[in-house]
Formats: C-alpha cells, structure tokens, sequence
C-alpha cells in the first residue's frame, strides 16, 4: 500500500473517529501515529515523538496565545463588556434596532481585547440579553445577533486562531493581525445592515430604546476610553512596529487586569478563575496542536498533501473554481466542526494547492495571507449554522426559553451577510492586503 493511500485512509479515520465523538486532539494523534507507524515504522514514530512536544511548545509565537486569553478572562470578569455595551448603546440604541446594533459594536470592541468567539459570545450574552428582552426584541433576532457577534471576537484582530494559522503557515503574526483587520470591520458592517434590513422586514422585532441626552453619552465614553485606549496600545503598538505581538499581549494582560482593578469590579477570586479558565483553555488548544503536529508529519512522509496538490493543479481547473470548492468544504465542515479544529487539519492540504495556484500574479506571501484570513472568516461561519454551531448553545444556554429553531432562524440574515462578504473577500484580496503593504 503506498503512502498517498495510507495518507487518505488516516485522514478518514479522522473524520470517523470525530463523528463516534472522539477528541479531535486524541483523533489526530491516533490517525497521525498509526500513519506514521505504517509508513515509516515504529521507530522513527518514537524518535519523532520524543522531541515532538518541545519543538512545538518552545515556538515563540505561541506564547501570545495564553496571554490574549488571560486577558480576554480578565475582561470578562472585570466588568469591561458591561461599559462597552453601555457606550455602544448611548449612541446607537434610539434606532430601530438599535440595541441589537449596539451589542454587535460592543462584541466587536470586546473581541479587540479577547480573541475568542466563545468568550465573546459567553460574555456579551450574560451583559446584553437582559437589555433586549427589556426593550421586547424579538427572540430570533435577541440571540441571533448574539450568536453572530460573538465571532467577532476572532474575525476582529488580535484573534487566537490567528496566531495558531500564522504558526502552521509560517507567517508572520503581526502581518495577519494587519490583514484582519479592514475584513473584520466589513464583517461588523455586514452585521449592522443585516439588522437594518431585519427589522424592516419584520416590524416590531427591534424597537428603538429611548434616546440618550449628551451628558448621559458623555458619561458613558468616560467610562470606556481606558478601554479603548487598551486596544489603540495593543494594536497600534503591532501595527506599528513598537512591539511584538508577544509583547503586545503582556502589556494588554496587565493593562486590562489593572484597569478591571481600578474599576473595583475585578476581585482576586476572579483572578484567580481568570487563571485556571486561560490554563485550561490552553491546555486543550496546545493538545490539539499536538496532535496536529503529528498528523502534519505522518502526511508529509506520506506524500498526501503534494500527491492532492499535483491531482488538483494536474486537473487545470480555473483557480477560483478550486478555490469555490475549498469554501464549500469548510462551509459543510463547520457544520459538524469546531473553527481550530478545520483549520489544523485542513491546512496542511489545503494551502499547497491555494500556493499552487494564479490569484491575480500574487506572490507566495500574500497568497498565505490572504488565503488564512478568507479560511479564517469562512470557518467562522461555522460558529452560528447547525447543527454543531458553539455560539449557537452558548447563547441559548443564556436563553433558555427560547427555542433553538428560534435561534437558527436569527441567525439566517448573518450568515447571508458572511456569505456576501466572503464573496467580497475571494473576489477583491486587496481588502486583505493593503493595509500589509501600506504600513511595511
């Protein structure tokens, strides 16, 4: 049996063992060692294995991933998405839809400090439902929102999958955060026209909110300017070459613990849930690395990834076409998976073939960047359709009466928005790019 075959069938193993419900880490590990036994032996696998683990956690990139989630711990606890929610709505919640308009701003700002859909949508929900059922909004378009905000917390920079798809793709990670950017403020657009037309569509599913006087907007941007000057530290310091992402992270980790301090609403108990909460998120993130690892490798002596690489360029099928039939797959894969998890396994195969292939005379880099920021938005998706969107639970855990067929339908008007910018972002890389090229 030759090892293109081999490679296949471990890669189906994969998708066998994620529907009986196994660990996508445990999954990779078993399929990428067993693979890898078959192909090269036991021997070189225990060769392979013993240094495995310290090759990919001494990576210094990663380091950046602890530090956004502690800080997007120390957030959440410290009663900072409270304020940016109530600055949001001062200004926006007097329109029809105001409020739902407002806690989409408010997990666009949250995210920009949190880097996690999940923690985004967690935390927004707690904050921001009570205000909706208050002013009657209707159930669908309540959680919808919620639901779709919450990926902002990955769609707008600094995001964690980002960090983990530069690593994968050796990139540089400031470069992707720089890339992110003009997307993720299309994708928060995207969401606020998405409820424009809802509620003119459906009359009375978003009442306007009483208006705010100037004083009382006043107040409320006083209470979150050290917020907003968090975010300008950390990413303007990136962006602008006077820190690492790394560094950045560890000035925006004490930054925001310090503030959620001053506000008197960050308590050591708190502190100290912030922490285990980040151990243990990184420690499921760095396991799936692992296994990742040992399926990339398995694949690579496997010659799978370049023998599907040879087939498709092979086939001379017009690049967007191949590109189209890329987004499909993660579209259907986030049906059933999780955003990380597509990425690590689907990468190693996927960006050869996109590497391979002509995008409008685009080099090796910028194809890389763009590509990660397109597979990034696309996975995304997969966050708010079902039947396996986490954003989706999360929100109707918070909402439990309502229905979760509720919650789908709120949730229809933003993914056809994602889909129009999607669309956008495959059609026009400039949106990707230029800000790259601009500030290098």
């Amino acid at each position: 049996m030759s090892g293109v075959t081999i490679g296949f069938l471990m890669g189906g193993l994969v998708l066998v063992l994620l529907v009986i419900r196994v660990h996508i880490a445990v999954a990779m590990l078993l399929a990428g060692g067993i693979g890898y036994a078959l192909v090269a032996g036991i021997d070189p696998l225990f060769n392979y294995a013993k240094t495995m683990a310290f090759a990919r956690y001494s990576v210094y990139d990663l380091s950046v991933v602890p530090l956004f989630l502690l800080m997007g711990n120390l957030a959440s606890r410290g009663g900072l998405s409270r304020r940016l929610f109530q600055a949001t709505n001062a200004f926006l919640g007097h329109y029809r839809g105001g409020v739902a308009m407002s806690a989409v701003g408010a997990c666009a700002g949250f995210g920009a400090i949190c880097g996690s859909s999940l923690a985004t949508a967690a935390t927004m929900g707690q904050v921001a439902l009570p205000e909706l059922r208050r002013y009657n909004y209707s159930p669908a378009l309540a959680t919808g929102a919620l639901a779709a905000g919450g990926t902002l917390g990955v769609l707008i920079p600094p995001s964690v999958v980002l960090v983990i798809y530069a690593v994968l793709a050796e990139q540089n990670v400031a470069a992707m955060f720089i890339a992110a950017l003009l997307p993720g403020l299309l994708a928060l657009s995207g969401y606020m026209v998405a409820i424009m037309i809802y509620v003119r569509l459906a009359p009375g599913s978003g009442p306007a909110a009483p208006r705010m006087n100037w004083s009382e907007r006043l107040h409320t941007l006083r209470e979150v300017w050290p917020i907003v000057a968090i975010f300008v530290t950390v990413i303007g310091g990136i962006y602008g070459g006077i820190f690492t992402p790394t560094e950045a992270a560890a000035i925006g980790t004490i930054a925001t613990g310090a503030l959620a301090l001053l506000m008197r609403e960050l308590t050591w108990q708190g502190i100290l849930n912030a922490a285990l909460d980040t151990a243990a998120a990184t420690a499921m993130i760095f396991l799936i690395l692992l296994g990742a690892d040992l399926l990339n490798a398995f694949f690579a002596i496997s010659q799978m990834p370049v023998a599907a690489a040879q087939w498709v360029l092979g086939a001379d099928l017009p690049p967007m076409l191949v590109l189209l039939g890329i987004v499909l797959i993660y579209l259907v894969l986030g049906c059933v998976m999780d955003s990380l998890s597509m990425l690590l396994l689907t990468i190693p195969i996927f960006l050869p073939i996109v590497l391979g292939l002509d995008f409008w005379g685009l080099g090796q880099t910028d194809k890389a960047i763009w590509f990660g920021i397109l597979a990034l938005m696309v996975v995304e998706i997969g966050l708010i359709t079902p039947p396996v969107g986490m954003n989706l639970f999360i929100i109707n855990s918070l909402a439990k009466d309502v229905p979760m067929k509720e919650t789908y339908k709120g949730t229809l008007p933003f993914i056809a928005s994602d889909i129009v910018r999607t669309a956008i972002l495959m059609l026009v890389p400039g949106l990707s790019l230029w800000l790259v090229h601009a500030l290098n």
